[in-house]
């Protein structure tokens, strides 16, 4: 992965940034429809299929009709990068999403959102990438905040059935997003937007299927509910949230979209406020400031590379 570009445009339109922030609140929701799917004794493994399975079909018509000619000239190169980067969301997926059966909803998410961390480390050893010192700063202090958040109140650490699992599968679901975000940064310069999601979520979608043939999963009869969470988790998380990620990709650099990513766990404390009548607690609230502070910083240093 040497080869991988990571030179950012010089101006940065405005709404690149809206888009971002629109795909970070849509995969705020991700975590509470896969919660709502498990409890509908849907599998994990079919869950993850499934929200790909579905973008893709959706996907399917309007790419084909729209840049077919884009997808008959694809390079062997980026048509190989694009399937691999296919490969790694498949298994941030299949492990992330079933890491929720073995520990908290709340280590998961802390563990897989190291990503950034992740990230910087390939674009500095990897790509030879020079990462300004205030992104470091904002990456640093956002990884800060995300731990802060994951202390319990009581100083007590339920870490689910079988912590060490869950903890595993959620860092490599961390690691394996990395990946996938670095290789989109490299083809979104170049490649249309729809021609590369559709490549990845076909992928990705494809091996998971394969993942659940084997392993004997039943796709059909669980609750009519559990296919609605299947269907909004498509279409939210998945569409709308990935997909405005692969689009900033095209004007910022991997790290820096996976910092912003960060703001998920605050927007998720909203949003299980309003909708659970949970009211995070003192640490949680100092958590979520400094997470917001390290984007913040982080925005800046981008703001500057782009002028």
């Amino acid at each position: 992965m040497a080869s991988l570009s990571t030179d950012v445009p010089r101006q940065t339109p405005v709404r690149a940034y809206l888009i971002l922030a629109t795909g970070v609140a849509a995969v705020t929701l991700a975590a509470i429809f896969i919660k709502l799917a498990q409890a509908q004794g849907v599998p994990s493994l079919f869950i993850a299929a499934a929200r790909l399975a579905i973008a893709a079909v959706i996907l399917t018509p309007i790419t084909l009709r729209r840049h077919w000619r884009d997808i008959r000239g694809l390079k062997r190169r980026d048509l190989m990068l694009a399937l691999l980067a296919g490969f790694f969301l498949a298994l941030h997926f299949a492990t992330w999403i079933q890491s929720f059966e073995y520990t908290t909803v709340l280590v998961s998410v802390v563990l897989v959102t190291t990503s950034p961390l992740w990230i910087a480390i390939a674009e500095i050893t990897l790509l030879r990438a020079k990462l300004g010192g205030l992104l470091i700063i904002g990456l640093v202090i956002g990884i800060t905040g995300s731990m802060i958040v994951a202390i319990p109140p009581d100083g007590i650490i339920e870490l689910g059935n079988a912590p060490l699992t869950g903890s595993l599968l959620a860092l490599t679901g961390g690691i394996m997003v990395a990946a996938y975000l670095l290789i989109g940064r490299s083809l979104r310069t170049h490649l249309p937007l729809l021609p590369y999601i559709w490549l990845v979520y076909s992928c990705a979608a494809l091996i998971l299927m394969i993942f659940v043939e084997l392993s004997g999963i039943s796709i059909v009869g669980y609750p009519a509910e559990s296919y609605l969470w299947l269907l909004a988790l498509a279409l939210i998380p998945q569409l709308i949230g990935h997909t405005s990620f692969n689009y900033a990709l095209r004007y910022f650099s991997a790290t820096y979209t996976s910092i912003s990513i960060e703001l998920e766990p605050v927007l998720s404390a909203i949003i299980a406020y309003f909708l659970f009548s949970e009211i995070p607690n003192t640490l949680q609230i100092i958590g979520s400031g400094i997470i917001l502070v390290g984007v913040t910083l982080a925005s800046l240093a981008q703001a500057r590379s782009s002028n």
